[in-house]
């Protein structure tokens, strides 16, 4: 329904991306504004389905894969809108977790190692440094990291801190935030664990045949 007027939406004015873009961003019976975010979430929700096949092909993986995608982008938007990361949605992630260990190809200890390897680490990091990561921020890699296991979470965690990192530089150039302002760092995990899903095992290793080994 509208969240404006009530209206019960047809399947006209819910057709992903077509419905907004012939209804100029609004709702067909009282005219309120559409926000952009409804065709950009299905507009990712198209890309990551594409991914998913084009990289796992016919899979049961592909399926966990998109499955991740989906919720890691409802993590992103509520997490840059309230900086929490809902409970319910890390369990999600946990669940596509603990299902990847018996079909993802690599030995169910490295799924398990990446469960700590980097949660811990954020974990200790925010006891020596109060507020240096948030509670949802360190249970949601650590779900991550037993979906991902513990090469592809550390090059998750990489990509994420490099983003976050840039964007913060740049708000702090354009003055819009100062050095102790907090962000929400939970959308930039979610970048880096698609990343890493996706390229990880390709970027590891082109890295490694840099180092020659």
């Amino acid at each position: 329904m509208c969240p404006n007027c009530g209206h019960i939406l047809s399947f006209f004015d819910m057709m992903p991306i077509l419905s907004w873009g012939l209804l100029c961003g609004k709702c067909r019976y009282c005219g309120a504004k559409i926000s952009a975010r409804y065709p950009l979430v299905e507009v990712l929700g198209g890309i990551f389905a594409v991914l998913s096949l084009r990289f796992y092909g016919i899979s049961i993986y592909t399926i966990l894969a998109f499955a991740l995608c989906s919720v890691l982008t409802c993590v992103a938007f509520i997490d840059h809108d309230t900086m929490t990361i809902p409970d319910g949605l890390i369990v999600a992630v946990l669940i596509l977790g603990a299902v990847a260990v018996f079909v993802d190809d690599a030995p169910w200890y490295e799924h398990l190692i990446g469960f700590f390897m980097i949660s811990v680490f954020m974990l200790v990091l925010s006891l020596a440094i109060p507020q240096a990561f948030g509670g949802g921020d360190i249970k949601l890699m650590a779900a991550c990291g037993l979906f991902l296991g513990w090469k592809n979470v550390i090059f998750a965690f990489f990509v994420a801190i490099l983003i976050g990192g840039i964007f913060a530089a740049f708000k702090v150039l354009r003055k819009e935030k100062g050095k102790k302002d907090l962000i929400s760092f939970g959308p930039f995990l979610c970048m880096g664990v698609v990343t890493a899903m996706f390229v990880g095992k390709i970027a590891l290793v082109y890295y490694l045949s840099l180092l020659g080994i």
